[in-house]
């Protein structure tokens, strides 16, 4: 077969009805303007190109393909580029900076939330001398919406720096403020969201908004920010899917399903009251439709973060899937005339794919057949120690092993073999992934410095 008969047998092969009503939507479409309506930030946490491989792989798979033609819901959309990640003082960052410069438009250090790289590590007068001006706060000011949905807890690092300014990514609640530094009157990032005027806030972490009379950890034993909160602004205060779905539309509402992060989608049981990431995002859209303003809105899917650094390629890879559900969404939601949609993430992990697998092998199965001479079609590779070897894994993290090497485990949740042994697998340097859609998408091409993006959100609002 000739080299033109075999692409056009491929191309015939590929499925396309999966994205195709995106792909025709925004092809319809005229070029968009540079001014939106409204903003979308999407950040899956860790959610780097391997990742994003792995998991176009696996969400192809679960639907009976081979899984290499797929597509996932944000691949379809017009714009890429790629965008470097480092922190001011660090080569490989963490949540925190990487958030902050989307948020804010400034890179700065790592762990620091909303606050400049002048400011010191740890100190709270220097903290509050030190604030970056934030898309959400300008957002506000300007008659916008403001909504925040995690699958973490809301004041984690990611959807903290949306609201948020504090040296340390750790001060969640008050009792997580060091005794010394509770004196120079720094707030924590939960008290911090409670006093900020948003729509919709989602998530975990409830932990962090009582005293030990309600479960959580804040100094006083009584202490019920929610309730306040909701007294103060009359906003629904809600806990389970169904009231969420209950709450009346038109006022706030802030919803903390969890007392911690919300369950990874491989352990949500059939009786759970937690909302998945793509119903969160669902309702925040349906209630800033129903309003009619413009709005800010930024999604996270937290938890593929949380599954890599416990080494469980599946874990990361479900909830990658769970993402691109709630991207699917919003695409088939919104109007791109007017809404720009941006889909990046924070950072990158060491996670690889490797070996030589044959088409359509099992992304979390052994690596079977191939070429380079490593092993039959029908056979799993054997690697120099004579043990079968698989086709993800990590540099670093709970899966190294000691001593001789074993067969790898390749179940669902089968933490995945790693080099360097860490208690907890690492984020990687490497640039990662932004696609974008909408107006001011324009800007979205080559490589971007990560603190472009904070910049972009906040030139489509009319924000700069």
């Amino acid at each position: 077969m000739n080299r033109l008969v075999r692409m056009a047998v491929l191309a015939a092969a590929v499925p396309l009805a999966a994205c195709q009503y995106s792909q025709d939507r925004l092809a319809s479409t005229p070029p968009p303007p540079t001014r939106a309506k409204n903003v979308i930030l999407f950040v899956g946490d860790g959610m780097g190109v391997s990742t994003v491989t792995a998991a176009r792989i696996y969400e192809g798979q679960k639907r009976g393909q081979t899984g290499e033609e797929n597509l996932l819901s944000f691949e379809t959309l017009p714009q890429t580029a790629l965008v470097k990640t480092y922190n001011t003082d660090s080569q490989v960052p963490d949540s925190a900076g990487t958030a902050t410069a989307m948020n804010a438009g400034v890179k700065t250090r790592i762990g620091y939330i909303g606050v400049s790289e002048a400011a010191e590590r740890g100190d709270c007068a220097s903290a509050k001398a030190n604030p970056l001006p934030l898309a959400a706060e300008a957002a506000k000011r300007a008659g916008l919406q403001v909504g925040i949905v995690t699958t973490t807890r809301i004041t984690h690092a990611t959807p903290a720096a949306v609201f948020g300014h504090s040296v340390d990514r750790d001060w969640e609640s008050d009792s997580d403020i060091p005794a010394a530094e509770r004196p120079e009157g720094c707030t924590d990032l939960a008290a911090q969201l409670v006093a900020f005027p948003f729509d919709v806030a989602l998530g975990g972490g409830r932990g962090k908004f009582f005293g030990s009379a309600g479960g959580g950890d804040r100094l006083d034993p009584a202490a019920n920010l929610a309730a306040r909160w909701a007294r103060r602004t009359g906003g629904s205060y809600v806990e389970t899917a169904a009231a969420l779905a209950a709450a009346p539309r038109g006022k706030p509402v802030l919803g903390l399903f969890a007392p911690s992060h919300l369950s990874y989608m491989i352990d949500r049981q059939p009786d759970t009251t937690q909302p998945t990431l793509s119903a969160m995002t669902a309702d925040a859209l349906a209630r800033f439709a129903a309003d009619g303003r413009g709005y800010y809105l930024m999604v996270e899917g937290g938890r593929i973060d949380h599954g890599h650094h416990a080494g469980q390629a599946g874990y990361a890879l479900e909830e990658a899937v769970e993402f691109a559900r709630a991207v699917r969404h919003a695409i088939d939601n919104t109007d791109p005339r007017e809404t720009l949609i941006l889909v990046t993430a924070d950072h990158s992990h060491v996670f690889t794919i490797a070996g030589y697998p044959r088409r359509g092998n099992p992304i979390l199965g052994l690596v079977t057949g191939g070429g380079e001479g490593a092993g039959s079609p029908d056979r799993p590779a054997i690697a120099s120690d004579g043990q079968t070897y698989t086709t993800l894994g990590y540099a670093n993290g709970p899966g190294a092993v000691k001593g001789a090497r074993g067969a790898p485990d390749t179940s669902l949740k089968a933490r995945q073999q790693s080099l360097v042994p860490l208690p907890s697998e690492t984020h990687g340097g490497e640039d990662v992934p932004l696609y974008a859609s909408g107006p001011g998408s324009q800007e979205v091409h080559g490589v971007l410095e990560q603190s472009r993006v904070g910049q972009i959100v906040k030139r489509a609002l009319g924000l700069d």
